[in-house]
């Protein structure tokens, strides 16, 4: 495996999608990839809700923070995904070229169980992901 591929997942807040999205990544992809998220506006913490959400599947949160997307991040990256937009302003796929789309919705304000249909949505995505850049090294 190529230690060099880098895959970025952004969004808005990085608070929901893209820390699940990271974090699913991480456990499939065990180091065979480097893998980070970021949003343009984040948030001061992640979400409540996600963060349970992930327990119930054995994945820890706690100690994850929002992080502010940088230039470098997008410029060391091989893949970029952007979750969705909640605010088309700060859409993440307006400063990210080549980027995929997966227009995932954001999990802010939804019940635990619109949550954990995001989160299964996600792993899904994620292990696609993970399949289409393992065939293309």
């Amino acid at each position: 495996m190529d230690d060099s591929k880098n895959v970025l997942f952004v969004c808005v807040e990085n608070a929901g999608r893209s820390q699940m999205a990271e974090a699913f990544f991480k456990k499939f992809a065990k180091n065979r990839f480097n893998v980070i998220s970021a949003g343009t506006s984040p948030s001061s913490n992640l979400n409540p809700i996600v963060v349970s959400v992930m327990e119930e599947i054995g994945i820890d949160l706690k100690n994850q923070n929002p992080q502010l997307l940088s230039s470098s991040m997008i410029e060391n990256s091989n893949k970029t995904v952007n979750m969705g937009c909640m605010d088309k302003e700060s859409c993440p796929s307006l400063f990210v070229k080549d980027v995929e789309n997966w227009n995932i919705d954001d999990p802010k304000g939804k019940s635990i169980e619109d949550v954990r249909k995001i989160r299964d949505q996600i792993e899904k995505d994620v292990l696609n992901l993970l399949d289409s850049l393992e065939s293309d090294v």
